[in-house]
């Protein structure tokens, strides 16, 4: 019960440094924002907006952080990747790895499979479970597996 406590009184971006071999806060704050950059290009707008939503709703105060790390802080991109052609485009495994590890510009011996397994899981704590499998069904199948 104690163990349980802990680990919900841990934030967000300390499950994140945890479980993916990133060092710091920054590290983790830049590939987080990646990994939510690309899972919007795959998600639908109306959905992204819930997403958003729930995390302000769900999250306690003291890990808003989510809610801010969901929304790119670059307007211009939040603005592109909602109209752009390419949110047509498939995005495979290869293409999403490649795209964590040089926007986010991973450290070397830092895999960008075990970042995105290690942010899929700290904002799988964060959601309902009925949101995780909604967003399950947009992420491709390699992808999805990480996302369990």
């Amino acid at each position: 019960m104690a163990e349980q406590t802990q680990e919900k009184q841990k934030t967000f971006l300390e499950k994140v440094i945890e479980q993916s071999g990133l060092e710091n806060d920054n590290d983790a704050q830049a590939a987080t924002k990646v990994v939510f950059r690309i899972m919007r290009d795959l998600i639908p707008s109306d959905q992204i907006d819930e997403i958003e939503q729930q995390l302000h709703k769900e999250a306690p105060k003291a890990n808003m952080e989510i809610a801010d790390l969901w929304n790119d802080p670059n307007v211009m991109v939040a603005f592109f990747s909602r109209v752009s052609p390419f949110r047509q485009l498939p995005i495979g495994s290869n293409t999403f790895f490649l795209r964590l590890d040089q926007e986010a510009a991973l450290p070397e011996g830092v895999e960008a499979r075990n970042v995105t397994k290690a942010v899929f899981s700290a904002l799988k704590d964060e959601l309902p479970q009925q949101k995780s499998r909604e967003i399950a069904q947009y992420l491709p199948d390699d992808i999805r597996q990480l996302w369990g």
